[in-house]
């Protein structure tokens, strides 16, 4: 009796489809219409999460706040994952596909911040990094599909994830089970950047240089001085970018002749090391460690194979014991993981967005990768599900708004939220119900 009550249910939803997608085509309701009349209400959202910021791993008010807007929408609801974390689920007796949107949503430490249109009552964090706008754009998805859902012919999840700040987060969440709560097929994601507003672009493989630190481990001989530098020479021989290149001047990255949304973008095909080596030694082995980046996984494999060509031709090549990655035993590491989008999805990702009819939006495609030390743990998930991360533009220069994260005169023109919740929309629409 329950199968049956369940089949009846579907196949009246099913009915409820068909007649409300023709009402909707009468009516010339559309995502970019329903986003239009949330914006008031999604800045007075922006407005509170801006006023409530939380440092990584104490986003309670946060938490709370978003599961009541969610649960208010109709979502199911499941919460301290991985800390504070929040997933809602949007699924109406679909089988069809699972897609996931992440939003994160904590602080950073506060510092003097230059005007501002909002007041921050929280002294001890600021949102310098727009995860409140990126958690209002999340919010506005929501209500929009929520309002929808019964166009959408499978599951969506909106996750919510603390401690992005100090790359914890997804790693939290995967760990604490979050994948036997939800089985996505894909995961998508956006970050603020200092981009024109209404500006979206992503690229495949990387959008931020991976930083590895390389350690090389050798026998101790009596020439350890020599050694060391010679490690050292050989290690900074491995950078390709000259040190009075464009390259490191960062307002080059969004140059339109050089800079990462050019094809003849400066920002590719690189690999730099920083000089600030370190040397452990022991009573049997001496390793020297280094740190490099680049712009793509096989340049930083090919920075391995090209220590271990160079040293078997040397006079140390019988005293190398080993040339790898992040050792465990160093402590300091920077490795992590780091954002690499599935090439498959952003081509589809870009159509879609590309073809998307508002005046609001424009998408690009990227091809540079930005080397300033920068990542997303959003990574960890990408490790699990395939995916794309987006750089969504909040500058507005004419109003003097400068939308670079992690800057203290950090300001969004709000009008992105309404960007964001318009294509994000209308994107995860159009995946869902792809079959």
């Amino acid at each position: 009796m329950e199968k049956l009550n369940i089949f009846i249910k579907c196949v009246f939803l099913t009915v409820i489809i068909f007649f409300s997608v023709n009402l909707n085509a009468q009516n010339g309701t559309t995502i970019e219409t329903i986003s239009d009349s949330l914006y008031q209400e999604l800045l007075e959202v922006r407005k509170y999460l801006y006023n409530n910021p939380e440092l990584a791993g104490t986003e309670k008010i946060t938490s709370s706040f978003i599961e009541k807007y969610l649960v208010s929408l109709g979502l199911e609801v499941k919460t301290n994952i991985g800390g504070y974390g929040v997933v809602g689920i949007l699924n109406e007796c679909k089988k069809g596909k699972k897609i996931a949107w992440r939003a994160d949503m904590d602080a950073i430490s506060n510092h003097k911040h230059i005007e501002n249109e909002l007041h921050t009552e929280n002294s001890n964090a600021a949102h310098y990094c727009g995860h409140d706008v990126h958690t209002t754009i999340a919010l506005g998805i929501a209500t929009i599909l929520a309002k929808r859902k019964s166009y959408i012919q499978g599951t969506v999840y909106f996750i919510f994830q603390p401690s992005e700040e100090n790359y914890k987060g997804a790693r939290a969440m995967l760990a604490d089970g979050l994948l036997d709560i939800i089985q996505p097929d894909e995961i998508y994601a956006a970050h603020i950047s200092p981009m024109p507003v209404g500006l979206i672009a992503s690229k495949k493989g990387y959008l931020f240089a991976d930083y590895k630190q390389i350690n090389i481990t050798f026998k101790k001989t009596k020439f350890n001085d020599e050694l060391i530098t010679y490690t050292k020479n050989i290690l900074s021989d491995l950078q390709n970018v000259a040190p009075n290149s464009d390259f490191w001047r960062m307002d080059n990255l969004m140059r339109p002749d050089i800079g990462i949304g050019s094809p003849k973008t400066i920002f590719k095909d690189f690999i730099t090391v920083q000089e600030n080596f370190e040397v452990i030694e022991n009573n049997k082995t001496i390793t020297i460690s280094g740190y490099l980046s680049a712009s793509n996984k096989k340049l930083m494999e090919g920075a391995r194979h090209q220590l271990q060509q160079q040293i078997a031709f040397s006079r140390y090549a019988k005293k190398l014991k080993k040339v790898e990655f992040n050792s465990s035993k160093f402590v300091y590491s920077k490795e992590r993981a780091n954002i690499t989008n599935n090439a498959f999805l952003v081509e589809k990702a870009i159509e879609i967005l590309s073809k998307n009819k508002s005046s609001l939006i424009t998408t690009i495609p990227l091809y540079g990768v930005i080397p300033d030390g920068r990542g997303d743990d959003f990574a960890y998930f990408q490790k699990e599900i395939p995916s794309v991360y987006f750089f969504i533009g909040g500058s507005n220069f004419k109003k003097g708004m400068i939308a670079m994260p992690h800057t203290p005169n950090f300001t969004v023109d709000t009008n992105v939220i309404k960007v964001g919740v318009t294509a994000f929309s209308s994107l995860l629409m159009k995946r869902v119900n792809e079959k």
